[in-house]
C-alpha cells in the first residue's frame, strides 16, 4: 500500500510540476509584453513608478514560481521539502507584497503584522542557515 501512495505522490508532484512550468513560461511571455508596453508607451523608454512597480511584482512573481519549481525539484530528487527553499518563496513573496503595496491603503496594523511576519521569516532563514553551517562542520 505504500508503494502505492509514493508512486500516486510522484505522479501528482510530477503532474504539479508540468503545471508551474505551464504557469511560469507563460507568466514570463506576459512580463515580456507587459516590459514592451511599458518602454514603447509615450514617453518611450521612460516607464513610470507605477509601471515599475506593476513590472517588478509581476518579475518577483515568476520568480516565486521558479523558487517553487525548484522546491517541487528537489522534492522528487530527495522525496523531503527543504525548509530554506520554502522559506525563500515566503521571503519572496512578502517582498513582493511589501513593494507593491501602497502603504496609505492599508492599516497601520497591517502594516506591523508585514513586518512581523517579515522579521519572523528573516529570523526562521538565519536559524536554519545556522543549523545547516553547524551540521556541515560536525561532519
Amino acid at each position: 500500500m505504500d508503494g502505492l501512495l509514493t508512486r500516486v505522490q510522484r505522479l501528482i508532484v510530477c503532474v504539479m510540476i508540468i503545471f508551474l512550468i505551464v504557469v511560469v513560461v507563460l507568466s514570463t511571455v506576459h512580463l515580456g509584453v507587459l516590459i514592451a508596453q511599458e518602454i514603447w508607451t509615450p514617453p518611450r523608454f521612460l516607464i513610470p513608478v507605477n509601471g515599475l512597480l506593476e513590472v517588478f511584482s509581476y518579475f518577483l512573481l515568476v520568480l516565486i514560481g521558479v523558487e517553487l519549481l525548484e522546491t517541487l525539484k528537489a522534492y522528487i530528487k530527495s522525496e523531503v521539502i527543504h525548509v530554506r527553499v520554502v522559506l525563500e518563496v515566503a521571503l519572496i513573496a512578502m517582498a513582493r507584497k511589501t513593494i507593491t503595496e501602497e502603504t496609505k491603503a492599508i492599516s497601520s496594523l497591517t502594516l506591523l503584522g508585514i513586518a512581523a511576519l517579515i522579521f519572523a521569516l528573516g529570523a526562521a532563514f538565519y536559524f536554519e542557515a545556522q543549523v545547516r553551517s553547524n551540521a556541515a562542520g560536525e561532519h
